[in-house]
């Protein structure tokens, strides 16, 4: 039997609708991921009260947009981990360090503000670094898996309080950390072949972590890439640059390229990953470039400020590193507000001139979850799915 080649056109076509229907009904057939706990590592960007616990809260006015006064994060209100809580159903987390009211039942957040993958040989005092790094954080995690589950054999509010011993399994385990890595290596005085020599040996170290927790049963992982470090006033203000190497929106390109250097990197990871752990579902979420669109393209979606920081004092940017935001002066004997937040944080993407507004939170956070800006593909309800 002959065919033409409008009737072999046809053909493949149906055959390739066929592939695609076959392939819309296989997801539709899946259920949603029912994730009874999220356990979170990473710095500032998803810091629930870390740090604060550790070295002191986060002053006002961080928290009045949503908590109406300071709730462990350096934002005006949520963070990326808080909208994926909520999306779940579940509670916002609970910073590990924070002894104050504690659930975990639902999880917990071991990130803390300032923390690197690589360990700093500073201290906080001297570089602004966490001495919390992503293997403390990984031994904490190590210490509560084991000890949650002596503690609930108590009874009671303590066994209602710590998490079961399946939900270690069943968790949804979230990573967003890495730039404190670049942004240190700048902060001393290491130029950018400097930086990227070391990006290697601290992605490794990323990769060692990832396959302790799967050896602890972890079977599920959400992982955000690093954003565009460049577009950050504190680091544009800190860190010289030729004009030149500034791009049409405003944003260091030397800082932005170390940064896709490192993500680039991190995608290999998470593809050995992959082959290595063949129970583990791990998605890799793009937020870099959800994040240079929201700055390079923010008005169009009614940020008037992609660049300017919300809260701080003088300055291009509206950032001063020693009158942050919050930061007040002695002036005739008297203390003066001049770190002093915009009167309208939803129309700006940067809070302090280091981390982002909530509105820009939650427009990052809206377009990351239908899983477009992820590999593979995945909505983060159905994270838990191998692909």
């Amino acid at each position: 039997m002959a065919f033409g080649l409008s009737s072999i056109f046809v053909i493949t076509i149906f055959a390739i609708s066929f592939t695609n229907l076959a392939s819309v009904s296989l997801v539709l057939a899946r259920k949603p991921c029912r994730f009874p706990a999220i356990f979170n590592f990473g710095d500032s960007n998803s810091d629930t009260g870390g740090l604060s616990a550790a070295f002191g809260q986060a002053p006002p006015p961080n928290g009045f947009s949503y908590f109406g006064a300071p709730a462990g994060r350096y934002t005006d209100g949520r963070l990326l981990i808080d909208f994926i809580a909520e999306s779940l159903g579940l509670p916002y987390l609970s910073a590990f360090l924070d002894s104050v009211g504690t659930n975990f039942s639902h999880g917990a957040n071991f990130a803390t503000a300032g923390s690197t993958i690589r360990p700093q040989n500073t201290t906080l005092q001297q570089s602004g670094f966490s001495p919390i790094s992503l293997n403390v954080q990984f031994y904490e995690f190590n210490d509560f898996h084991a000890r949650t589950q002596v503690v609930r054999k108590r009874g009671g509010v303590f066994e209602i309080l710590m998490p079961k011993k399946e939900h270690f399994s069943n968790a949804l385990y979230t990573f967003d950390i890495g730039q404190n890595d670049l942004t240190a290596g700048y902060f001393s005085n290491m130029s950018t072949d400097d930086v990227k020599t070391y990006v290697p040996d601290v992605l490794n170290q990323f990769q060692t972590i990832i396959q302790y927790i799967y050896n602890q049963g972890g079977r599920y992982f959400w992982i955000h890439n690093t954003g565009p470090v460049g577009c950050l006033p504190y680091v544009m203000e800190r860190i010289p640059v030729l004009a030149g190497q500034i791009d049409d929106y405003g944003c260091a390109s030397p800082f932005n390229e170390v940064a896709q250097f490192f993500n680039r990197g991190l995608k290999k990871i998470v593809e050995q990953l992959r082959k290595n752990l063949p129970h583990a579902a791990i998605t890799y979420v793009d937020v870099y470039s959800v994040k240079y669109s929201l700055i390079s393209q923010g008005r169009k979606h009614g940020f008037k400020h992609p660049l300017r920081t919300c809260c701080g004092h003088g300055g291009k940017y509206n950032y001063n590193k020693n009158l942050g935001c919050g930061a007040k002066v002695n002036k005739h004997g008297k203390e003066v507000l001049v770190g002093a937040p915009c009167k309208d944080p939803w129309t700006y993407v940067n809070w302090d001139g280091v981390h982002f507004t909530e509105a820009a939170n939650k427009y990052i956070f809206e377009r990351i979850v239908d899983g477009s800006l992820s590999d593979p593909p995945t909505p983060l309800n159905m994270a838990c799915y191998r692909n």
